[in-house]
């Protein structure tokens, strides 16, 4: 039996005695409730077994929850292949792997019943797989190839670039209709439930009741109903989100995931797996295929293709000059902004700017890629660029919402008292701005937010429609006409027929962060957002032509970012060229951790520092904040599993101490800094 407890060191199995009530019900998988040290805790029945090797006398359950086998063997064996890589316990793995009970959705969903894939009442296949065109393939090198190793059941292994204007939910249903039609489960992933809605209805198209979405969003009953109809058989088919991947889906044959560069895919719960790796483990355990797809590739995907676990799917040049629209980089010159000043004050170039009317004249839609939301985000001084912070507590200023009109020149030079700022951590307002590295009291916007954008088009575009989607105001789509559509990065809805014209506005915030993943993240929302413009269309983007980021975007080439990618994160140490631990918590838990550490040879320890502002700070005790920093521990790829192995061990060896000082292990996380 494995009860769900916390501790690492009791991350292993214990024996109890099986009461003859429970004898029936007590099989391998079920929900059971014991007592341990002296109270009622949950857990899962593991195995049956005639006599125990304990000499002692054993405690008897005190009951099963439910005869309904939700661990089954395949997930057991993933969640402790999880746990060794992450530095973690099976318990937590599990608790992200099964869903709570809901028990009267349990007792009212017989075996033979399955949920509808959209929940919106009975689907039907339309199109038998048989009937499946899968000729859009042929446009890829080696893509009939991967639909006959399908086909055949074998476990192929593919990083596939969707070119800009292909229709990529409906190949992805094409992937997971070949793989069923064999009799086999498939499993794809997708970042949110825009996009989930999008593959689901294509699956349910092709393949009817045996596919289900899983997400998040549902409820806690509907959230059960799907996942016991892919437990119970009537459901082969899977297209959800990041949890999905622990779906079990019985003689599993594909596993595939879109986008695998979104933070949507890193788990915020211990041990935080990134759903790309659990993919990964769970394919090659059960000899899957695995498909990574995407617009864009990481520098993670690059580095499977480059060892020759994965192959490339791509499309020959010749096709892919067909396939992209115009794609430019003019710049962000004060030369070409005077040019027009209609344009300079939506800051866009001359040529965009014209573009943009262009298309508005003929009907067509335009689409305005912004970094931020709200008015003006983000601030600095006027004279000297030092970013603008709050005397009080030091965080950012911003302007957060429009107030009276104001003319360009009020945008990007406001002073302290035409334009009171508010800070964005406690709120304060700031009446008397003075900066600290000059003493000016003049700001300036270092980025123009949505919603200022959005009010300078409306401008511009007179008697033209300007629709906003970001925040929690996400449009899924739009209709068909002339209008401007303003979109913060990765809130750009989908429009039929596609944008004529593409504007990608600041470039330089995305590339300019200080992330490690910043170029990379920069390249695939560019690309997200220039798929959405037809072939014919034009795309702008308001960055330095020369670097090496803009110029991935005019080529369109993903698999050569990607490489060299690769290589810049070689050159310096940091994944995926290596193994990377960070350690979050005060300095003497840290410590405490690594002195019980048996850490593998050559480990360079990076630290400790103060904790990143992009990472989460969850830690307190009690009224005061605790100082938090982290340590950095990296090693070879080829000793990675031993530097989790020690980790591990280690928290298993702190726990074994009572010690309450918060920490936190995490393997390879995404916000490195």
């Amino acid at each position: 039996m494995l009860p769900l407890l916390s501790p690492a060191h009791l991350d292993r199995d214990f024996d109890y005695a099986v009461p003859a009530e429970w004898d029936e019900l007590a099989q391998p998988g079920v929900r059971v409730r014991v007592r341990f040290a002296g109270r009622l805790v949950d857990g899962y029945l593991l195995e049956r077994l005639a006599r125990s090797d304990h000499h002692g006398t054993l405690v008897a359950l005190e009951r099963v929850v439910s005869g309904e086998q939700v661990l089954t063997p395949d997930i057991l064996e993933l969640a402790a292949m999880v746990a060794g890589r992450y530095a973690g316990t099976r318990a937590d793995v599990l608790r992200l792997a099964i869903p709570p009970r809901h028990a009267r959705t349990e007792s009212r969903v017989s075996g033979k019943s399955a949920p509808r894939g959209t929940g919106r009442g009975s689907v039907r296949r339309s199109t038998p797989p048989d009937e499946v065109n899968f000729g859009a393939w042929e446009r890829y090198v080696h893509g009939s190839a991967l639909i006959r190793a399908l086909a055949l059941g074998r476990g192929a292994r593919a990083a596939w670039q969707a070119l800009p204007d292909e229709d990529w939910p409906q190949r992805l249903a094409e992937l997971a209709a070949v793989t069923a039609r064999e009799g086999r489960g498939a499993i794809i992933m997708v970042p949110d439930q825009r996009d989930l809605d999008r593959v689901l209805a294509e699956c349910v198209r092709l393949m009817g009741d045996s596919v289900v979405g899983l997400s998040a969003n549902l409820g806690p009953a509907a959230r059960y109903r799907r996942w016991l109809a892919v437990l119970r058989g009537s459901a082969r088919v899977v297209v959800g989100t990041r949890s999905a991947v622990f779906a079990p889906v019985a003689n599993l044959g594909l596993i595939t995931l879109w986008d695998d560069g979104d933070d949507s895919y890193a788990e915020p719960r211990a041990p935080y797996p990134h759903a790309r790796d659990v993919a990964l483990l769970r394919a090659h355990e059960l000899g899957a295929a695995f498909v990574a797809a995407g617009f864009a590739r990481t520098a993670e995907v690059q580095a499977l293709v480059d060892s020759g676990w994965a192959h490339d799917l791509v499309a020959d040049r010749v096709v892919l000059r067909r396939a992209v629209p115009r794609i430019s980089a003019p710049g962000d010159s004060d030369i070409a902004l005077e040019r027009d000043p209609v344009a300079r004050a939506v800051r866009i170039p001359g040529v965009a700017f014209a573009a943009a009317r262009a298309a508005l004249q003929d009907g067509v839609p335009v689409l305005v890629q912004v970094p931020r939301r709200g008015y003006i985000p983000a601030l600095a001084c006027a004279r000297c660029r030092t970013p603008a912070r709050c005397r009080h507590c030091h965080g950012p200023l911003a302007v957060s919402t429009a107030r009276e009109s104001a003319s360009e020149a009020d945008a990007r030079s406001a002073t302290a008292e035409s334009r009171s700022p508010t800070c964005r951590w406690c709120g304060v307002t700031e009446t008397r701005f003075s900066c600290s590295a000059c003493g000016s009291r003049a700001l300036r916007a270092m980025v123009i937010g949505a919603a200022r954008t959005a009010e300078e088009l409306g401008r511009a575009f007179a008697n033209v429609p300007i629709r906003a989607s970001s925040g929690g105001a996400v449009l899924d789509s739009v209709d068909p006409g002339p209008q401007v559509v303003v979109a913060t990065v990765g809130a750009e809805p989908v429009v039929a027929g596609g944008y004529g014209v593409a504007l990608l506005l600041d470039g330089w915030a995305l590339l300019g962060r200080a992330d490690l993943r910043a170029a990379e993240d920069a390249l695939r929302r560019w690309m997200a957002a220039a798929a959405l413009v037809r072939t014919r269309g034009q795309v702008v983007v308001v960055a330095e032509p020369s670097l090496p980021t803009v110029q991935a975007l005019v080529r369109w080439d993903p698999v050569g970012a990607a490489r060299a990618e690769v290589a810049a994160r070689a050159e310096v140490g940091f994944p995926p060229a290596v193994r990377l631990a960070a350690i979050d918590g005060p300095a003497e838990a840290i410590a405490e951790l690594l002195a019980a550490a048996d850490l593998p040879g050559a480990v360079d320890r990076l630290g400790p520092v103060p904790l990143p502002d992009s990472a989460r700070r969850p830690f307190s005790s009690g009224d005061s904040p605790v100082v938090v920093e982290r340590m950095l521990l990296r090693v070879g790829r080829g000793k990675g599993s031993a530097l989790s192995h020690a980790l591990r061990a280690a928290r298993a060896v702190r726990s074994t101490h009572r010690s309450d000082a918060p920490l936190r292990v995490q393997i390879d996380p995404i916000d490195i800094g």
